[in-house]
């Protein structure tokens, strides 16, 4: 069990460093914040964010794709819980694959069931062009 525990550990440790050092440092020389940063300045002060389906992507394409590349998840703004999408532009310039498209549309889903209001953080390159035929939003 601990074995297991400490793989999970450790993927969700590669998942939260996004795209990699590199793509960290090009997003930094353009003043901008990460996806989970810009995220946590919209929370109340001191509130928790519950992010969703962490490992989607996770070995799903030959390339990492990590978070699916896109963070989804719940946390309050003035005390109101809200979801949460927001594209990582350090992962493939936060472009789109399939299971970008499914993780999305799974957020807004929750977000409907529970009545509550989306906030999209986009910063996308659009569809990722070598997977663009795959790329429809719908759940298939």
């Amino acid at each position: 069990m601990e074995r297991i525990l400490s793989e999970l550990r450790s993927h969700i440790t590669k998942v939260l460093a996004g795209g990699g050092e590199e793509a960290v440092k090009r997003n930094r020389s353009r003043n901008k914040l990460l996806p989970r940063e810009r995220i946590d300045k919209l929370l109340d002060p001191g509130s928790s964010f519950l992010e969703l389906s962490q490992l989607a992507g996770h070995e799903l394409y030959e390339e990492p794709l990590p978070s699916g590349g896109i963070i989804t998840g719940i946390g309050p703004i003035h005390g109101h819980l809200c979801m949460f999408m927001a594209n990582d532009p350090t992962v493939k310039g936060g472009t789109y694959y399939p299971i970008t498209i499914k993780k999305h549309l799974r957020a807004q889903e929750i977000a409907a069931r529970c009545r509550l209001p989306c906030i999209y953080l986009v910063d996308s390159g659009g569809a990722y062009l070598p997977k663009q035929a795959e790329v429809f939003p719908d759940k298939e």
